[in-house]
């Protein structure tokens, strides 16, 4: 019998994913969760998060970091746009990141190495390109499929349906936030959010070549142990190499968007 339920559980979860192309042309797997309940979990991460804290009520960098996150969203696709909420945490890690569900969280400790707008715009427009690149979708559903489809997918079944399995559903739901959303991506979808970012930041009218002095920041401040926001992600000097290629093809699109008018003035 059980065995027979892992092979039904394990054929939903294939019928339920899909093969998409992400926006720079690679091949990925999604579908494990629907995008209600991505944001859900998105929500339901964002709270813990807040939950646990400190929050900072530094008014003023609560609003830089709010214009930026605006300027930012404005450049999402009209369905994507509205409805984003930041939340600042008085943490000295210099980190970021953002949920599906319009989340996104920054740490004090990201304006010791984001030292103008333009650098805090690569920080959240990078974390942003995760949730448009639609990598937390994408790690859920690897996570489903290793993990075992019958345990994750009866207990999200459970979350809905009975009392008993209420508590497999909470505990679920903390592993695919862990997984899906709380711990660092592959190398190729940081690679792939470094690509969106970039042309996120240069079409809302941030300077795309900050993107390389943030992250000559970010080693000179890691000293001989790199920070944890830094030590996830590609080789910090091919990462650096890449930004900078990609900033001067993007030079044209910042001047372009300046010419619009899209001159963010966040502090």
């Amino acid at each position: 019998m059980k065995a027979v339920c892992l092979g039904v559980a394990i054929a939903c979860l294939v019928a339920a994913c899909a093969t998409t192309v992400s926006p720079t042309g690679r091949r990925q797997m999604v579908g494990g969760v629907s995008q209600q309940e991505l944001n859900q979990l998105g929500a339901q991460a964002f709270s813990e998060a807040k939950s646990k804290g400190p929050i900072s009520n530094n008014a003023k960098q609560n609003a830089y970091v709010r214009c930026v996150v605006a300027a930012i969203t404005r450049e999402l696709p009209p369905g994507a746009q509205a409805g984003w909420e930041t939340a600042l945490f008085a943490n000295q890690e210099p980190n970021a990141f953002a949920l599906p569900g319009g989340k996104v969280g920054v740490n004090t400790g990201i304006f010791t190495v984001a030292r103008n707008q333009d650098q805090l715009a690569a920080v959240i427009a990078h974390e942003i390109g995760h949730v448009v690149s639609r990598h937390h979708d994408e790690r859920i559903t690897r996570q489903m499929g290793a993990q075992g489809a019958l345990q994750i997918l009866g207990a999200l079944a459970g979350s809905r349906y009975g009392e008993g399995a209420g508590n497999a559903a909470v505990q679920s739901g903390s592993i695919l936030a862990q997984t899906g959303f709380l711990l660092p991506g592959s190398r190729q979808q940081e690679t792939e959010a470094d690509v969106v970012g970039q042309q996120l930041m240069a079409r809302a009218g941030f300077d795309p070549r900050q993107a390389v002095n943030l992250w000559e920041n970010m080693i000179a401040a890691g000293g001989s142990r790199p920070p944890q926001w830094l030590s996830t992600h590609p080789d910090p000097q091919a990462r650096i190499s890449e930004l900078r290629q990609r900033s001067a093809q993007l030079v044209p699109v910042y001047e372009q968007a300046r010419a619009a008018g899209r001159k963010p003035n966040c502090g």
